[in-house]
This record gives structure tokens, C-alpha cells and sequence, in this order.
């Protein structure tokens, strides 16, 4: 028997119990229907079958969660810091447990490769584990003496916060964001994608087996329309982290509004990855194929334009051309894949659609641009040549395995070609010249750069992006500005002079 019928016999085993019962909601402590009794059908990206009904969440379901968040609010936040990364530690214990289900689930579920998604749960543990640690601590903060005061700071969880994740690995960024939430005392409503319902279904059951009390994480499934607007509606909502597209955040920032919600908000990206003819250019090479091919594209960071210096423009494009073509496209359960399908035929359509859009504004398809078999969501890396930077293939967000060349002749034009986009989330810079290093990034409008490297995430940095890129940003004690408040007490030290009015 092979790897892969070995990897799906085994899928067949954890998709039982969804298959059984379906996915339901958690409010409570307690697995739900929606309050309509409605549902709506989850299909497999790999071959379009059906995977389970999931419960369709609408406000009332919204409103049930936001009350039990509220309700469990004061107890979890009065929790010792030491108390609660005892139970975080747990959590992390139960993922590393559930690997392998968290992996084939996630792969089945989203069309992600194994090879990549087989350490998604170990990512996610990793995440619990590093907040955890920080629980004790989040409250801590400054001694700030004047004159007359001694000033002090603190900081609180700002109360039950809303969680919406995307269906690009749902299972890491759900972790991502949940985990320094309750780690600052917050409790949780989250609501994840609805192409995506698995893993959030076993990482809530996951955390209240490991007893975290019923309440502080309530997990609603729905549409973005129905369940997502009611929840950046709530008033008990205090708070939502938002990942995903930018025209979406713009009307969850609306929904928001008139309750003064906070917003983090780590949006879409068109990121640029430039390559100077100084570089070192087998690495960059391999960078730029990882970031823009692994994870199916999907990915808000990855470097879906390539600004290549114009005199290594050749040489360099067809090896990247003969890689492409190499990559292998395949079942996700197979750990030989790199490339799976993508998410959803609506997703699939978006992306296929820009191969017509670049040849009718002149552009070349090196590699790709087809389809691959007739089921399933599945397309052929694609590269695109001879691009310039105004086209839509090189403005607008394919979120696919698709990459955009473009020549350059100068640091000048490099730089003026890579912010030319309505985004800042991330980029990529290839060069040995230190002070060239120095001035790009200095110039280059982006949230967070990589010098002669791939996207290396690092817990303790800063996360996010600029202009239609995002607000706020993810990591260390940033995380904890998010979900805490900031609180000042004067102590005076003194009989300091009291202006004396209507004496």
C-alpha cells in the first residue's frame, strides 16, 4: 500500500465523527445547533465531495455566544496569569496530541499539501506555548516618576473579543490570534471561515479538555454576511482581529463603527520580492519559488511579484521558468505534493480568471496557466512575463500559486515599482550590498521586510501591514496591546501645590 492510500485510510477514520454528526456550534461549554436549525454543506476542494453539514449561525446564535463570553469574562480575567498558562500549556499538549487528525483534516478540508500543513498543528501548539508563558507577565508595567507623582502603569483584557479567521491555514492563524487573547484574560467568540470549519471544531474541543472554563472560547459557524456582520455588531463585543481581505475589513471597520469596536486587521498584500543583480541568486531563486508556491499561494505574504534586475532578467527567468514547470500538482495527502488545489470553486474561477486578464493586456505565460484534471480545484503554477507594473496581474491580489515578473533597470525604479500598489504588508529584498539594503528597506512601504531571506516568522516581532494592508500588529507584547487596556495611577509623593480656585 502506498504513502498516500495509507494517509487516506486514515482520513476516512477522523472525518467519521463529522460525517456522523456534523459540525456544531460551542457556546457555553455546550455543542449546539444554529438556533434556525439551519445548515450549510462543507465540500473537500481535492474532489468535491461532500464533507459534513455545518451549523449556520446567524445573530441569535452570535448573541447567545457574546452573552456566555460575557458572562465568563470576570472569572477568566481575575484568573492568576500563572493559573492560566497552566491551561494554555495544556491546550498546546492536547494539538501536539491531535497532530496528525489536526494535519489530514486540515489538508481535506482547505486542499493545503501534508508537507506543509503536517507541522501546522506543532505551529499551533508553539503559539499556545509562547503566550502562555507570557500570561503571568501581561499585566506588568512601568514605574514613570515626576516630580510631585509617582506614576504607574497597568494593563487589563479589555473583555470578550471577537475572532474571525480565514480558510487559508485556518488551523495556525486561528491559534495565532486566539492564544494571546486568552493568555492577556480576554475570553473569545470565534467565528472561522465557512469553507474551512474543521480544525476550529476540534481546537475549542481541544481547549476545554484541557479546562479551559465553558464560556471563555465560544466557537460559532456561519456566513460572513450573517454571523460575521452580527458580530462586529454586538455591544458585548469589545474588540474584533480580522484576517483576511481588505474590502472585507473595510466593512467589518463599518459594522464597527457605531460601537466603537477596536480593530486588528491583517489584510490582503501584493508583496513585492526584488532581486538585484549583486545577489545571491540560487538562493533567491529557491525564495522566491517558496514564497509564492508553497501553500498553494494562498498566503497574505507571499511575493506574488518578482521585480528582477534586467540585466539577470534572462538567465534568471528561465530557470524559474524550468522550476516551475517542475513542481509537482497533486492529491494533498501525498506527501510527495507540493501544490494542492485551491480552496473553493469561487476562489478557483477568481484565480483562473486573471490568465485571460494578463493575455489581453500583453502579457506572457511562461509556465501554467491551465487546469489540472477535471475535479477538484486544481491549476498549474503559473508565471507570468514580460508584465509591467500597472497591469492587473501585477495590482490586484490573485491569492493563488501565480507569479507576476517584471524587469527593472535601476534601485530607483525598483523602488518606485514596489510601492506602487494600494498594499504594504510584507517584502522581500535580494542583495549583498549593505548600504543599498540599508536605504531600500528604509524607503520601501511595507509593514515587514526579509533581507536575503524567505518569510521567517519570529513570535516576539511585529506582524502586519501598511495602507490597505492592515492595522495593528500580531506578536510578543504587541499582541497584548491589542486585547489589553493601558491604565495610569498617580500616587502623590508629597504635598505638591494644589492651584486653590474661589479661595
Amino acid at each position: 500500500m502506498s504513502e498516500l492510500s495509507r494517509n487516506i485510510d486514515k482520513l476516512t477514520g477522523h472525518l467519521k465523527r463529522f460525517r456522523d454528526t456534523g459540525i456544531q456550534n460551542q457556546i457555553g461549554g455546550h455543542m449546539v445547533p444554529a438556533h434556525s436549525g439551519a445548515v450549510f454543506d462543507n465540500a473537500s476542494p481535492v474532489d468535491e465531495s461532500h464533507i459534513c453539514t455545518v451549523a449556520r449561525g446567524g445573530a441569535a446564535d452570535i448573541d447567545a455566544a457574546a452573552k456566555a463570553a460575557r458572562d465568563a469574562f470576570p472569572a477568566w480575567r481575575d484568573m492568576g496569569g500563572a493559573e492560566r498558562r497552566k491551561i494554555l500549556h495544556r491546550i498546546a499538549d492536547g494539538i501536539e496530541a491531535r497532530a496528525e487528525e489536526i494535519a489530514f483534516c486540515e489538508c481535506w478540508d482547505t486542499g493545503q499539501a501534508l508537507r506543509f500543513m503536517s507541522k501546522a498543528a506543532l505551529r499551533g501548539a508553539a503559539n499556545f506555548r509562547f503566550f502562555a508563558d507570557r500570561a503571568p507577565a501581561a499585566r506588568d508595567g512601568q514605574m514613570l516618576p515626576s516630580p510631585t507623582l509617582m506614576n504607574v502603569t497597568t494593563r487589563l483584557p479589555i473583555g470578550p473579543v471577537g475572532v474571525i479567521t480565514p480558510w487559508n491555514t485556518p488551523f495556525m492563524l486561528s491559534t495565532w490570534k486566539i492564544a494571546p487573547a486568552l493568555a492577556a484574560g480576554c475570553t473569545i467568540v470565534h467565528k472561522p471561515a465557512e469553507f474551512s470549519p474543521l480544525t476550529a471544531r476540534l481546537l475549542v474541543e481541544i481547549a476545554e479538555q484541557a479546562g479551559l472554563p465553558p464560556g471563555v472560547w465560544n466557537l460559532v459557524n456561519g456566513l460572513g454576511e450573517e454571523a460575521g456582520k452580527a458580530l462586529s455588531e454586538h455591544p458585548d463585543i469589545k474588540a474584533i482581529a480580522f484576517v483576511g481581505e481588505s474590502r472585507t475589513g473595510s466593512m467589518i471597520m463599518k459594522q464597527g463603527a457605531d460601537t466603537l469596536k477596536r480593530v486588528h486587521f491583517e489584510l490582503g498584500g501584493k508583496n513585492p520580492v526584488v532581486v538585484f543583480d549583486d545577489a545571491d541568486l540560487d538562493r533567491a531563486l529557491d525564495a522566491v519559488i517558496f514564497m509564492i508556491y508553497s501553500l498553494n499561494g494562498e498566503r497574505c505574504t507571499s511575493a506574488s511579484r518578482l521585480l528582477i534586475q534586467s540585466n539577470i532578467a534572462e538567465d534568471f527567468l528561465g530557470k524559474l521558468q524550468a522550476r516551475v514547470d517542475n513542481i509537482r500538482v497533486g492529491h494533498p495527502l501525498d506527501p510527495e505534493t507540493e501544490v494542492g488545489p485551491l480552496i473553493h470553486k469561487t476562489h478557483f474561477d477568481k484565480v483562473v480568471s486573471y490568465f485571460d486578464k494578463a493575455r489581453a493586456d500583453g502579457a506572457s505565460i511562461a509556465a501554467g496557466g491551465t487546469r489540472v484534471g477535471d475535479k477538484g480545484y486544481f491549476v498549474r503554477p503559473t508565471l507570468f512575463t514580460q508584465a509591467t507594473n500597472d497591469m492587473a496581474i501585477a495590482q490586484e491580489e490573485i491569492f493563488g500559486p501565480v507569479l507576476t515578473a517584471i524587469t527593472f533597470d535601476t534601485e530607483a525604479d525598483a523602488l518606485r515599482m514596489a510601492n506602487d500598489t494600494p498594499y504594504g504588508l510584507a517584502g522581500y529584498v535580494w542583495t549583498n550590498d549593505l548600504a543599498r539594503a540599508l536605504r531600500f528597506t528604509n524607503e520601501l512601504e511595507a509593514g515587514m521586510i526579509w533581507v536575503n531571506s524567505e518569510n521567517v516568522r519570529h513570535l516576539p516581532t511585529p506582524f502586519g501591514g501598511v495602507k490597505a494592508s492592515g492595522i495593528g500588529r500580531d506578536g510578543g507584547d504587541w499582541s497584548f496591546d491589542f486585547y489589553m487596556e493601558q491604565k495610569h495611577i498617580g500616587f502623590a509623593t508629597g504635598q505638591h501645590s494644589i492651584p486653590r480656585l474661589g479661595a
